[in-house]
């Protein structure tokens, strides 16, 4: 299994997951993350896919990092 998070030419991000031989793809703008949690959890839901409650996890956890990343650009530099 493995994951990525992107950010495309377009500005749209991607977060991705490889499990087996399934590829799991989600892109969102930013704004739109609670949006790709929803998504997470109907794919669990939905039981038509391998994907289950850890690879939500795994995406999810993905995702607040990127989070953090943004928020700490809009943190002030600290004084040297």
């Amino acid at each position: 299994m493995s994951g990525a998070n992107e950010i495309g030419a377009d500005g749209m991000k991607t977060l991705s997951l490889v499990k087996g031989g399934e590829h799991f793809c989600f892109r969102y703008q930013v704004g739109e993350e609670s949006k790709v949690l929803d998504a997470l959890i109907d794919m669990v839901n939905a039981r038509r896919h391998a994907f289950d409650w850890f690879d939500a996890a795994v995406l999810s956890h993905q995702l607040g990092q990127h989070l953090a990343k943004e928020l700490k650009a809009y943190l002030p530099k600290k004084a040297a």
